[in-house]
């Protein structure tokens, strides 16, 4: 099989991750024996610049970033380059976007970078929701129309095969609701108040186990959430929506009292992200709601996920993520390359 060329954009803890299981840790997951890939370059925007088109140094770029949080000027694969210029000019066959997501910007400057990609009919594999909560049509529509892959499994749960599996396997269905734990950092803190500890010193938590931001705004004010439920009506449901389109509650206004009160009675709060078909179309809302025992989402604690589907034809179907971390979500993209590498020797054969 021809080794993937792969550009990648961004190399935060999950494009870290990604290099390390392709450099380092290869040898201890024989299912990706047959996946052969060269990146040839890394471009972030703080920490430098690679490229070599024979393939980046994995090992020295690695440890570089974990060393001394950049790549070093002494590097002979270091270059001055940006996002949009890699994508326009480096020889490729998969741009792997890994960049954050930005509502501030509703979702560029990533929604540039892959559009660019596609434009020269490169494949895609992305981890960042953006581009989809704010470009879905578009850029679904670029790539087909180029005959090129445009996924996204690791935009929502992590690596959980929610994406895969509705679109694979749950073929004669129409997906009438949506309904999950979609954001991990605020079920996090959630469980943590349950324990006592008040909202400043719970997130404070969650920033010290690093499954919070510097600065959580995003997520305790349930913009992330409004991000992930668009990604998954735009791509089940035939909507067209974004996270302004989102009625949306955050956590940031959740009292210790409302959840001692809720919990006596043996019921939960949770924030939940609903996407549902009404009047010809598509609504969705981001929300504290008070959840009882016995609920799919109850058991749900911790930095745990959860997604029920409700179809015309099936009775609901429940995916739960028990504690997912960085590498979750690095097997979703994984996942993804493996399914363009199959793609690509299908054409050639």
């Amino acid at each position: 099989m021809k080794p993937l060329r792969i550009l990648l954009l961004g190399c935060g803890n999950v494009g870290r991750g990604l290099v390390r299981v392709l450099a380092v840790e290869r040898d201890r997951y024989p299912g990706l024996e047959d996946l052969e890939v060269e990146i040839v370059g890394i471009v972030t925007g703080s920490r430098g610049s690679v490229a070599n088109e024979s393939g980046a140094d994995l090992v020295r770029a690695l440890s570089e970033l974990e060393g001394e949080g950049r790549f070093s000027s002494r590097n002979p694969d270091s270059v001055e380059m940006d996002g949009l210029q890699a994508a326009r000019q480096l020889d490729y066959d998969v741009l792997v976007e890994l960049t954050p997501l930005s509502i501030e910007h509703q979702g560029e400057p990533a929604i540039a970078y892959i559009r660019s990609a596609l434009q020269r009919s490169r494949h895609v594999v992305t981890a960042n929701k953006g581009p989809f909560a704010f470009a879905y049509r578009d850029l679904m529509s670029l790539a087909d129309a180029q005959g090129v892959q445009l996924l996204h499994e690791s935009t929502v749960m992590d690596g959980a095969p929610v994406l895969n599996m509705a679109r694979h396997s749950l073929k004669g269905c129409r997906i009438l609701e949506l309904e999950g734990i979609l954001n991990s950092t605020t079920n996090y803190v959630l469980s943590r108040m349950e324990e006592g500890l008040p909202l400043t010193e719970a997130v404070e938590l969650a920033q010290l186990q690093g499954y919070a931001e510097a600065d959580p705004t995003l997520d305790l004010q349930g913009w992330d959430a409004a991000a992930k439920i668009c990604v998954l009506a735009n791509a089940f449901m035939e909507a067209d929506l974004n996270p302004a389109n989102v009625e949306r509650r955050g956590i940031e206004n959740v009292t210790m009292e409302e959840l001692q009160e809720v919990g006596a009675r043996g019921e939960r709060l949770k924030l939940i992200c609903r996407a549902t078909r009404q009047d010809g179309g598509v609504s969705a809302k981001v929300g504290v709601e008070t959840v009882p025992a016995g609920h799919p989402m109850w058991s749900v604690s911790g930095t745990g996920s959860a997604l029920r589907i409700t179809t015309d034809l099936m009775a609901p179907v429940v995916v739960v993520q028990d504690s997912p971390g960085v590498k979750d979500t690095v097997y979703g993209v994984l996942n993804d390359l493996i399914t363009v590498a199959e793609v690509a020797e299908a054409d050639r054969g």
